[in-house]
């Protein structure tokens, strides 16, 4: 058999630090160069504008590009956007989901079957008389989905974080 024997004891080894690592600015701007003032609205009101001038403007038409113009400068320009805070969207009513369809998605049912079925499987009681056709978990799970006895809650999501609880009885 065959002896491993290690270089040197990583007990004894000293470790020097002596690099020193200097930190950078966040933006470095080369020297002599100053900051250019915004002129994204300045460039956005000429391109504007060079949409209408294309042809000869009546003094109605140019009065009311006047006045586009005008409005668009005066707009509050909007840096960063607030922070959204997630609530949650309350049901209005059985049968009154506001998100989504009124029924079940194929993914909605398809996790809740497969879910079941595992518990099914692994000894959980059924929440109805198990059918005589029933011939795996999967199907006692389908027979109790179609009769809404499963007890189970659907959480459905917005992109922007909202949500709404839904229970499986307000489903059509």
């Amino acid at each position: 058999m065959r002896e491993f024997f290690h270089l040197s004891d990583p007990e004894d080894a000293e470790i020097e630090s002596q690099v020193e690592i200097e930190e950078e600015p966040e933006f470095a701007r080369p020297s002599g160069e100053e900051m250019a003032e915004d002129t994204s609205m300045e460039d956005a009101i000429n391109a504007y504008k060079k949409i209408f001038e294309t042809k000869e403007l009546t003094e109605d038409e140019r009065a009311e590009l006047d006045k586009k113009v005008k409005e668009m400068e005066t707009r509050e320009i909007i840096d960063m956007d607030p922070v959204h805070e997630i609530t949650e969207i309350p049901l209005a009513g059985k049968g009154k989901i506001s998100i989504g369809p009124p029924n079940l998605t194929r993914f909605e049912k398809a996790r809740i079957l497969g879910a079941r079925a595992l518990q099914l499987s692994q000894g959980a009681p059924p929440f109805i008389g198990i059918p005589g056709d029933a011939r795996t978990s999967l199907d006692i799970a389908l027979k109790e989905l179609d009769d809404f006895a499963i007890p189970i809650v659907i959480k459905r999501r917005l992109p922007n974080g909202d949500y709404q609880n839904i229970p499986i009885d307000y489903f059509n």
